[in-house]
């Protein structure tokens, strides 16, 4: 399964985003510069993350984007399902009965055991992407930082965090 380029975007975005100030935020334009992407692609996914409820956005000059909840509260799930949509990568489209010599329909009167196997495999990838948080992340990544990835992190929100009334 292959996951669009805006999955990854969005992660380390929001995993940026949950190092602001209290009153901080982000522009599209900053996010996009530490990540080495495109403005508008990202932007694309920023909105979407806000329509989802996962990011705050606050309009003007000075706006950007915050995070809207806590990042022990924001799963890696809920980013995928926000950026991708909730329909399950595998779509069945009943290839079975179709093609030459067909057979009877009762003989599909059962689910299709190859969309049947995937679906239980997308619901385990999606169980375990929903126990991790972007708090969890943030915790694994120090645990194996020797402080030079926290430090370009920090260097660029004091360049870039604009504050802003909470």
């Amino acid at each position: 399964m292959k996951m669009g380029d805006g999955v990854e975007q969005a992660i380390h975005s929001v995993a940026m985003l949950s190092g602001l100030s209290e009153g901080g935020v982000l522009s599209a334009a900053a996010l996009a510069e530490f990540h080495g992407v495109s403005t508008s692609y990202l932007l694309k996914h920023l909105q979407a993350l806000s329509g989802a409820g996962i990011l705050d956005t606050v309009p003007g000059p000075k706006g950007g984007y915050r995070l809207a909840k806590a990042p022990k509260e924001i799963s890696l799930l809920d980013i995928v399902l926000a950026v991708e949509g909730s329909a399950p990568a595998f779509r069945c489209a009943e290839i079975r009965q179709r093609g030459p010599n067909p057979v009877s329909d009762r003989l599909f009167a059962q689910p299709c055991t190859i969309n049947a196997a995937m679906l239980k495999a997308e619901r385990v990838y999606r169980a375990e992407l929903a126990k991790t948080s972007l708090a969890d992340i943030g915790i694994e990544l120090t645990a194996v930082d020797d402080g030079s990835i926290a430090a370009r992190g920090c260097a660029f929100l004091e360049i870039h965090e604009r504050k802003t009334a909470r």
